[in-house]
This record gives C-alpha cells, sequence and structure tokens, in this order.
C-alpha cells in the first residue's frame, strides 16, 4: 500500500498574530526554523523512509522543506500545486473573524481577488491522484500550508463543511496518509 506524509510549515509572525496568511509570502519566525529542524531530526529519529520532498513556493514552507532536507538528506523540489489557497481580501485579517468565517462557507465561491475552495481541491485533488500513481515506487513528503492540509485530508476522509473548517495541523506537525489498496 503507497503512502506519503504531509507536514505543515513552521510558525509565522502571522501565525503567532492570529491573521490569515493564505497566499502572501510569510517568512518563517526564529521559532519556525528551529521546528523545521526538530522535524528533520525527528524524521530521521522515526525512521520515515521517503525519496523526494515537494513543497510550496511560498518561503515559510520552502525554508521548512529546505531545513528538512537538509538534515534528511532527501532531495526537496518546489510544487506550485501546493501554494496555498489565495483568500483575497481576507489575507492579513483576523484568522477567527465572523465575517470570514461566513465567507468560508462558500465552497464554489472565489474570495474577492482570491481562490475558491473548489478550485483549491481541484489542484490538489489532481497532485494526490498523480502522487497515488507513482505510490507504489515513491514515497513522498509533502511539505505545505494548513489550508491544504484540509483538502488533504478530505481526499481520504469524509467532512462536514464544519469538520472541514474546523480541521488543521499544527506548525510542523508530521501526518502519514495511506492510500487504499488498488
Amino acid at each position: 500500500m503507497g503512502h506519503f506524509y504531509f507536514v505543515r510549515h513552521g510558525q509565522t509572525v502571522w501565525n503567532v498574530e492570529n491573521k490569515i496568511c493564505g497566499a502572501t509570502d510569510i517568512a518563517l519566525t526564529e521559532l519556525g526554523h528551529e521546528q523545521a529542524i526538530e522535524t528533520g531530526k525527528k524524521i530521521l529519529e522515526e525512521g520515515i523512509q521517503a525519496d523526494e520532498i515537494l513543497y510550496s513556493p511560498l518561503i515559510r514552507a520552502a525554508d521548512t522543506a529546505k531545513h528538512i532536507s537538509e538534515i534528511t538528506g532527501i532531495p526537496a523540489r518546489e510544487e506550485p500545486r501546493l501554494k496555498e489557497q489565495n483568500f483575497g481580501k481576507w489575507e492579513s485579517t483576523p484568522r477567527d473573524g465572523e465575517e470570514f468565517r461566513k465567507a468560508k462557507a462558500s465552497f464554489a465561491c472565489s474570495y474577492e481577488g482570491g481562490e475558491s475552495m473548489m478550485k483549491l481541491a481541484q489542484r490538489i485533488y489532481n497532485l494526490l491522484d498523480d502522487i497515488k500513481a507513482e505510490s507504489d515506487q515513491k514515497t513522498y513528503i509533502l511539505v505545505a500550508h494548513n489550508g491544504i492540509a484540509r483538502v488533504v485530508q478530505s481526499y481520504f476522509i469524509d467532512m462536514t463543511n464544519e469538520e472541514y473548517a474546523a480541521f488543521g495541523v499544527k506548525n510542523c506537525e508530521i501526518v502519514r496518509y495511506d492510500f487504499p489498496e488498488k
């Protein structure tokens, strides 16, 4: 049975400030860099085997992936489809804002200046289908964002809109996903 691993990037200033990062390119904090280094060490300690790390082009995920790659020796390359959802006008606003929470309930509508949940799901599901097709030959570690984590989770598990909105992965948490038998 094929599998892959998902890792959310390390902490950013906007994570600390409870702001929506989205497609805005926000750097890691010092703690975020430390978390990424510790994640690389944890991958080695736990004997996690992977052929390649695929990472979002946004600096917070790219830096996290590069730290992990340096420690583990697993080669890393950018995968544009892993870029976080563009939340349009909501980026830099509070994550728990009431208006944003309402806007998130409309999966087929693009955020003003942004991307819809449906379009995001399409690109992530296409990527996961590609990974699944290779899963008997290659194992990947995906380094991306919390919005991407929700879509990945929904690829494997049916969720209500409320469960989807509430799902999250902690900074630098490692999650394993197993593809069902073919």
